[in-house]
C-alpha cells in the first residue's frame, strides 16, 4: 500500500501529463489522489512543495538506475542504451513531470534535471574512459528515448535499426579505447 505522500505525488505527476502543470492545482491533486486537501496541505503546504517533491522523487529514482547501471553484467553503456526506452515506470513518469515543469519556469526543475543529467554521464564514464565516448553513448540513449516518447504509432513504418543494431554500434564505440 503506497502512503499518501507517494499517491500525492503519483496524482501530481498524472495530471502534469494530463493537463498540464498550470491546471494540476492543489484542488485537483488531493481529489486525484482521494484525499481531503488538508491531507495534502499537511504532506505539500504549496505548489513548490509538490514540485520540490516530485524533484526529490526523481533524483531517488535515477540514483537508484545509476546503481542498477554500474553493477549491470552487459556494462553501464549497454544498459543506458536498452533502458533507454518509454516503459511506463515511476522513473518515466517523473521525468516527463520534470520535462514540463520546466517547461512550466521552474528553477528547481532545471536544476535536478541538469543534475541527474550529470550523474548518468558520471556513471557512463566510469566505464567508458574517453570523455567524448561517454557522452555520445549517453546521447545515443537520449535519443532513443526522446524517439519512444514520441511513439509514431501513426507513422508510416520505415526502416529503423534494431535495438541490437544500436547496441552493436555502442559496442564499436566503446572497445576502440
Amino acid at each position: 500500500m503506497t502512503s499518501t505522500r507517494e499517491r500525492l505525488l503519483d496524482a501530481y505527476e498524472a495530471l502534469i501529463d494530463s493537463v498540464g502543470e498550470r491546471r494540476a492545482s492543489l484542488d485537483a491533486v488531493a481529489r486525484a489522489a482521494g484525499t481531503s486537501k488538508g491531507g495534502l496541505l499537511y504532506h505539500f503546504p504549496s505548489k513548490a512543495a509538490l514540485v520540490t517533491g516530485v524533484c526529490d522523487r526523481l533524483e531517488n529514482l535515477v540514483r537508484a538506475d545509476i546503481e542498477v547501471m554500474r553493477t549491470a553484467p552487459e556494462g553501464a553503456a549497454r544498459y543506458y542504451v536498452r533502458t533507454s526506452r518509454k516503459a511506463g515506470t515511476a522513473l518515466d513518469t517523473s521525468l516527463l513531470a520534470i520535462t514540463r515543469l520546466q517547461d512550466a519556469g521552474y528553477p528547481e526543475a532545471h536544476r535536478v534535471a541538469r543534475q541527474v543529467d550529470e550523474e548518468w554521464l558520471d556513471a557512463l564514464s566510469e566505464q567508458i574512459p574517453d570523455p567524448a565516448t561517454a557522452y555520445v553513448v549517453k546521447l545515443i540513449g537520449d535519443g532513443a528515448y526522446y524517439e519512444s516518447l514520441r511513439g509514431d504509432s501513426d507513422a508510416p513504418p520505415r526502416k529503423r535499426p534494431t535495438t541490437d543494431d544500436i547496441l552493436s554500434v555502442v559496442d564499436r564505440l566503446t572497445t576502440r579505447q
